[in-house]
């Protein structure tokens, strides 16, 4: 006879996904729940990072069996009741305790195990179905060679869809290839491939809430609202928008400035770390030679190395601004302006990537991603507009101005 194995304690794995989701790190919910810090990598491992998607018990119908009536009938099983004297006590149908008992006992169970039949029968209510990349091995196969050349997801979605528009089983959304990455399975995309994205994650890592996020600065912050109204004109020089873009493994850092009128853009090179103090070392040395005309706002988001603005305000005519946390609206001039280069800068300049192993190979041009105005491609130019212009054409500006 086979031997049962180590029954899952679903107990204290619910407890560990309680403490994952309120925000607390692997090795310190372990150490609440009091299992070993493997035991908790191979849980977030197994479902990709994420807690797996299962029903409320409170919300789930009441015509299927629920753990009470499951421990109820383990009990009155253990008593040799019959299958109709069980059914009777719990109100349920005889055949519904027959199949049960025949669907939730497996030939190396001892007996009746009412937690291990329940966690079964939510298993089967998931229903999985096997993925469309584990199906079709030429769409595997063509998303696998995309990855490789580092696209993203979005990207294989689009050229998908573009590409082959006589095969609609092949446009598939970019959340299925991040499914198929972290959660593939047996004959899926292999998770390795997530060290050709962006990110380069193993696992997933589930999005806090804006309103549950913590404040990151001492200094209270002004957010982007209080900004002059004369910034969102665009009618002068001086206003900045800065961002912050980490090399592979955050071992190397670029911070750039935009300014919104004349979308001059400004590389500050951090060499050494990326740090609130580095930073604002870096900016205040940067933006201190400009005339005071050229410095008299800057807008930044919520990131941590800006944590002393405080400072970085003295050297500005109006003060330093946030955008709101979690919010792509409050962002998305930012991300209009910032994120074109950070791609390029992230991919293409050696200075970030200080365990480079050599030069790019020599890629075709119909390997190119499609063009789209979000979609761009790292290994692409940034456009003119995106904000590299002549220093010219700064002063231009400024002299137009005193």
């Amino acid at each position: 006879m086979a031997s049962r194995g180590r029954k899952r304690r679903l107990d204290l794995e619910t407890a560990y996904w309680k403490l994952i989701l309120a925000g607390l790190g692997t090795v310190e919910a372990c150490q609440i729940v009091g299992i070993d810090r493997k035991t908790g990598y191979r849980w977030r491992a197994e479902n990709g990072g994420l807690p797996p998607a299962l029903v409320a018990e409170d919300t789930r119908s009441s015509r299927y069996l629920s753990r009470l009536e499951r421990q109820r009938i383990a009990t009155l099983r253990a008593a040799k009741h019959s299958i109709r004297e069980i059914a009777r006590r719990l109100g349920r149908s005889a055949s519904t305790i027959s199949r049960e008992l025949r669907r939730n006992i497996r030939p190396h169970d001892r007996c009746y195990d009412a937690d291990l039949a329940h966690a079964r029968a939510r298993q089967r209510a998931r229903r999985p179905r096997r993925a469309r990349l584990i199906t079709d091995s030429r769409l595997r196969a063509e998303v696998r060679a995309k990855l490789e050349l580092e696209w993203s997801p979005e990207q294989i979605s689009y050229h998908l869809r573009t590409e082959f528009p006589d095969r609609p089983g092949w446009h598939v959304c970019h959340e299925t290839i991040y499914q198929a990455l972290y959660n593939g399975g047996k004959g899926g995309l292999s998770r390795t491939l997530t060290r050709r994205l962006r990110t380069g994650q193993a696992l997933r890592k589930r999005r806090r809430r804006p309103d549950q996020r913590r404040s990151r600065f001492v200094i209270p912050a002004q957010l982007i609202e209080h900004r002059p109204p004369v910034v969102c004109d665009r009618t002068r020089i001086g206003d900045w928008e800065g961002d912050l873009i980490l090399g592979r493994g955050n071992r190397s850092a670029i911070a750039t400035l935009v300014d919104r009128t004349s979308r001059y853009l400004r590389l500050i090179h951090l060499p050494r770390n990326h740090n609130a103090d580095t930073v604002r070392d870096a900016l205040i040395a940067n933006l201190s030679p400009l005339p005071d005309l050229a410095r008299l706002t800057l807008t930044w988001d919520q990131g941590s190395e800006l944590a002393h603005h405080g400072d970085i305000a003295t050297i500005l005519g109006e003060g330093v601004f946030f955008a709101h946390p979690g919010s792509p609206l409050a962002t998305q001039h930012q991300r209009k302006h910032q994120r074109p280069s950070s791609p390029v800068l992230s991919q293409r300049d050696g200075s970030l990537h200080p365990h480079t192993r050599g030069p790019r190979p020599h890629r075709a041009p119909t390997q190119h991603p499609p063009q789209n105005t979000r979609l761009a491609h790292p290994s692409r130019p940034i456009p003119h507009r995106a904000g590299i212009i002549k220093t010219s054409l700064l002063r231009r500006s400024l002299e137009g101005q005193i």
